[in-house]
């Protein structure tokens, strides 16, 4: 039986069916480029465990499960999950125009979606699994849905003081935007797995065994063109501007513009994306 939607969930559902889910169809080509580096972690770990049968979670637009798809070479199949219905004609689309044969996708909820029991042996994500209301539950579900010793790799953000890229856009636009939500440090977002002892918590309350997190420090380059792009168009920044008026927006802009050219030398941005390899087991 389908759970009911709680608020959270209704509240993720509309972000990425709406203007996030536009946001990164829109800007695919450029997000594909800046987490490239993030896709051979969860292929090894795949290999690792000898998987046949791969659930990507979150899976976006298709990047990574198009990469454990080719890395099956054809012994295996890859299925991608993701909420946000834009996101997943995109990787359809990009799946026949590819010619992945091996790779199909789902819209759904992983919190609520009645998967076929034991029917994965690898549950993989990349930046995907933060968005939960109930991520207990969520990893129960996902768990119901792996066989006995399916191996779990999710890759997932430290935190802010450790990814001052990622945050530099709100920092540089906060006191011009008084009214920007806040990040609550459990709430669900990209940042809610950074402390490593509350995601081992939820791991074993959902029935995985032997979580193990690992740092996981991948630099990243970011051409200017691209940058300007993501400073104005990603993130809780980037969906506020469109709604601000001329003069308010042209200034936020120009604050976001001087809160990454730290970053910023010889035509590209520099930064290390500090993050956690989070393994388990079933």
């Amino acid at each position: 039986m389908t759970q009911p939607q709680t608020e959270a969930n209704k509240a993720q559902t509309e972000l990425w069916n709406g203007g996030a889910g536009r946001n990164w169809v829109e800007q695919n080509a450029m997000l594909d480029r800046l987490f490239e580096p993030f896709e051979q972690p969860l292929v090894d770990a795949i290999r690792e465990h000898g998987a046949r049968a791969v659930l990507d979670v979150g899976c976006g637009a298709g990047a990574t499960t198009f990469a454990v798809a080719r890395s099956l070479k054809g012994q295996g199949r890859s299925t991608g999950l993701d909420l946000s219905a834009p996101l997943i004609d995109l990787a359809r689309r990009r799946a026949a125009e590819q010619a992945v044969d091996n790779a199909d996708f789902v819209v759904a909820d992983a919190q609520q979606h009645a998967f076929q029991p034991a029917s994965f042996d690898a549950v993989i994500s990349r930046f995907g699994v933060m968005f939960f209301d109930d991520p207990v539950a969520a990893f129960a579900n996902l768990r119901r849905a792996a066989r006995p010793e399916a191996g779990l790799a999710c890759i997932v953000w430290r935190g802010t003081d450790e990814n001052p890229f990622m945050a530099a856009a709100e920092r540089a636009a906060g006191p011009l935007l008084p009214e920007l939500p806040k990040r609550a440090p459990d709430a669900p977002g990209q940042f809610a797995f950074a402390d490593p002892d509350r995601v081992g918590g939820i791991l074993s309350a959902a029935g995985w065994r032997d979580a193990d997190l690992q740092p996981l420090d991948v630099a990243c380059a970011v051409p200017a063109d691209d940058l300007e792009t993501y400073a104005t168009r990603m993130g809780p920044v980037g969906l506020m501007l469109p709604s601000l008026e001329a003069g308010r927006r042209a200034a936020v802009i120009e604050a976001v513009r001087r809160g990454f050219a730290p970053f910023l030398a010889d035509g590209v941005a520099r930064f290390t994306a500090a993050c956690w390899l989070v393994r388990a087991r079933g």
